[in-house]
């Protein structure tokens, strides 16, 4: 039994690790994208840094990525820059691969 019960805590522990690596991942990647929109909306330095926080925020709203591509539009599309739900979209896979790399690298 007491083999049964350390898989389950090794388990247990594995599944929080990989929740906790899984929001580390998501949260990098949404500073990254807000960076790229940021950038796309012609911000200072400090607009920028504030900005990245508010995406990382704007991704509590709801689960998954909905509500960052929901604010992501909205900015863009009010701050006059030409950029499609299909954009961000494909903007956001590659922020995740780059966020995996640095998480990868111990940046």
């Amino acid at each position: 039994m007491t083999d049964f019960n350390d898989r389950k805590r090794g388990e247990e522990a594995k599944f929080a690790m990989d929740e906790e690596t899984a929001f580390k991942l998501a949260a990098r990647r949404n500073r990254l994208i807000g960076e790229w929109a940021a950038g796309l909306m012609g911000l200072t330095e400090e607009e920028t840094d504030a900005y990245k926080k508010a995406v990382v925020q704007a991704d509590f709203e709801e689960a998954g990525d909905e509500d960052v591509i929901r604010k992501l539009l909205g900015d863009l599309t009010a701050a006059d820059c030409d950029v499609s739900e299909a954009d961000i979209r494909a903007k956001l896979e590659e922020k995740t691969i780059e966020a995996r790399r640095q998480m990868m690298a111990g940046h």
